[in-house]
């Protein structure tokens, strides 16, 4: 929390504005109830938000709430809008 000075009509109030905590992978995968693996891969396979300070992801869970609320949870990086089908080779049998 980080006190903020407002001035409201002529007068100064202080308000405190709240900041989201950033999360690691551990505690992001604890909130979604899942293996720190997942998330790696859904990092990677899914597009999860993350953002990338030195080696370590972090994560704003409203940021990762969203993403999951949205839908795009469910997709692949490759099955979204705009993205180009991948043609499979012919399997010999």
């Amino acid at each position: 929390m980080f006190p903020a000075i407002v001035l409201l009509g002529g007068r100064i109030a202080e308000r405190v504005l709240m900041q989201e905590r950033w999360l690691s992978v551990d505690e992001i995968a604890t909130h979604l109830g899942v293996n720190p693996d997942t998330i790696y891969n859904w990092i990677t396979r899914k597009r999860m938000p993350a953002h990338k300070l030195g080696r370590l992801w972090k994560f704003l869970a409203s940021e990762v709430d969203q993403w999951i609320k949205g839908g795009l949870a469910a997709q692949d990086a490759g099955t979204g809008p705009g993205a180009t089908a991948k043609k499979r080779k012919p399997t010999a049998k």
